[in-house]
């Protein structure tokens, strides 16, 4: 009788849920109570809906640019892939007690404050990184900071949606053709650079931006980072394989261009023009991304187990806590959309500039200086929308020639703006640019120091050597970012947003000094007249 009893004992221990998980018959049941997993969830989908609403400007900027630019159209797998990464980590995160941190509020204003900065200066890259960040900050403060620490590299992988890394074309390019000419160098093959022009006995071959290897970059940017989450559990295995994502792909872009030249070369130039010149590309990417994953499989490291949930868990939230929070996080992004429509609307001034101000009129050059117009075959610098522009070559009758190019905006506004980019469009029958930056320098002119920028634009055989600079009032800079910062200010404090671009430029041969000389030649004699010009044009009418 006594041992039948004992035996019931045993077997009712057994099933109980303690007894089970001692024994791993079972994995270890979450932290938090499922109400408030349920409850995180929907607060989370309920904020970053609001998120989604409140920020569409910047969302619709994100979906255009991944439609129009092929170099960043993996933005569209971002978010489901760092979905996936989350769902997969289910086991894992579900452990994690969730507590709202109200220290993330702070957080979330400064970057609400840097949206709208960005915003009203029209900074689209910074005000898409602010949102993602929000995005960040808001499933940190709704589901605290142990949430977030389990959920770190999902969160920060959907920055990589952010289309970044124009500002890498030139040192890119320049590396390509650098590492282009050691490698021609080294078989024996004559070559001659001139900025991003290869000049061998077969042809001529320019380095252009999509020749730069940013979209390899990025693309094996994105792959690395899963691939090193998914195969090692070390931080710095995974740090180390990003890096070599990072150093891979740029060494491997100079070694396609390389072939790719070497292919026309000893073709004759009718191998790797055109179409074939991108299909070489793209499968020796693949074929470099294979070996960087085979490679990386040697230190492969076992998934980490699932963790066992603690003895003396801490308790979750309650559900209100939890909704009290979403309300605190929603209200508080709420705040910078709602300013920067009321900047938005501040703004009075007509859709264009074109009946904003007078027309520009510079007096006639002095002696010996003549002005003509400029041709449809000169370089002109691109703006958007319709400003005030002012445009003439000068000659001062010993052979040298300098264009003076003018830009006014009265008023700045979203793409139709002094700053805005522009992209050189190839057009039949035009030259072909490519632009080279040369840093910036100073000029005195007229008794006095201007900093300008300085570029080197090339197309085929004509070089010209250009210098610009802005003024806004009463600032004189060289700096985009300077002006972009005053320009902010001024709309925010409802100042004066209009601006001005100066742009003087002249060809040379092989070196650039007596270009130098026309243009300060060229700005002695005219200085005067061109502020003279742009205090007419902002003049009321």
């Amino acid at each position: 009788m006594a041992s039948r009893v004992g035996v019931r004992f045993a077997a009712d221990n057994m099933n109980a849920p303690s007894a089970r998980r001692r024994l791993g018959l079972h994995p270890p049941a979450p932290t938090g109570t499922p109400s408030a997993h349920r409850a995180l969830a929907w607060c989370l989908v309920l904020a970053l809906a609001a998120l989604l609403v409140l920020y569409f400007a910047s969302v619709r900027s994100l979906f255009d640019v991944w439609i129009r630019s092929a170099t960043f159209a993996h933005g569209f797998i971002i978010a489901p892939i760092a979905a996936w990464l989350v769902w997969r980590q289910r086991a894992h995160w579900r452990h994690v007690p969730i507590r709202p941190a109200l220290l993330a509020l702070p957080v979330l204003a400064a970057v609400g404050a840097g949206w709208l900065l960005a915003m009203v200066a029209s900074v689209q890259v910074m005000h898409q990184f602010c949102l993602i960040l929000l995005v960040i900050g808001s499933v940190v403060a709704i589901g605290g900071v142990a949430l977030g620490r389990a959920l770190a590299f999902p969160l920060a992988y959907l920055l990589l949606a952010v289309p970044f890394g124009e500002v890498f074309i030139a040192p890119l390019i320049d590396f390509t053709t650098a590492f282009c000419v050691v490698t021609l160098q080294a078989l024996g093959i004559p070559v001659f650079r001139e900025n991003n022009y290869l000049t061998l006995p077969t042809g001529t071959w320019s380095v252009v931006e999509a020749c730069s290897g940013l979209r390899y970059l990025i693309a094996s940017l994105a792959m690395g980072a899963v691939y090193a989450y998914l195969t090692y559990r070390s931080t710095w295995r995974r740090l180390a394989f990003i890096a070599v994502s990072l150093v891979a792909p740029v060494l491997a872009n100079g070694i396609r261009a390389a072939l790719i030249i070497l292919l026309g070369h000893y073709s004759d130039m009718s191998l790797a023009l055109g179409v074939d010149h991108l299909i070489y590309g793209w499968v020796f990417f693949g074929l470099v991304t294979l070996l960087l994953f085979w490679w990386g499989a040697r230190w492969r490291q076992p998934e980490a187990p699932v963790p066992a949930a603690p003895s003396a868990p801490r308790p979750s939230a309650s559900p209100r806590r939890l909704a009290a929070m979403t309300a605190a996080v929603v209200t508080l992004c709420a705040i910078w959309p709602a300013i920067e429509r009321l900047v938005a609307a501040r703004d009075t001034a007509p859709a264009t500039d074109v009946m904003a101000g007078r027309p520009f009129h510079l007096s006639a050059p002095p002696t010996p200086w003549t002005a003509t117009p400029m041709a449809p075959t000169d370089w002109h610098a691109l703006h958007r929308g319709l400003p005030r522009r002012w445009s003439a070559n000068y000659h001062d009758g010993s052979g040298a020639t300098v264009s003076l190019q003018l830009t006014w905006y009265q008023h700045q506004r979203r793409r139709d703006e002094l700053l805005s980019p522009v992209r050189r469009m190839v057009v039949p029958g035009l030259p072909r640019w490519l632009e080279t930056p040369a840093g910036r320098r100073d000029i005195i002119v007229g008794g006095r120091r201007i900093t300008v920028q300085q570029t080197i634009e090339q197309s085929a055989n004509v070089k010209l050597l250009v210098w610009r600079w802005y003024r806004q009032q009463d600032l004189e800079t060289a700096s985009p970012v300077m002006l972009k910062l005053v320009i902010a200010k001024n709309r925010l404090l409802g100042g004066d947003d209009s601006a001005a671009e100066i742009i003087v430029a002249s060809s040379y041969d092989d070196e650039p000094a007596p270009a130098e000389r026309a243009m300060t030649a060229l700005l002695d004699a005219l200085l005067p007249a061109i502020e003279q010009g742009l205090h007419h044009v902002a003049a009321p009418r």
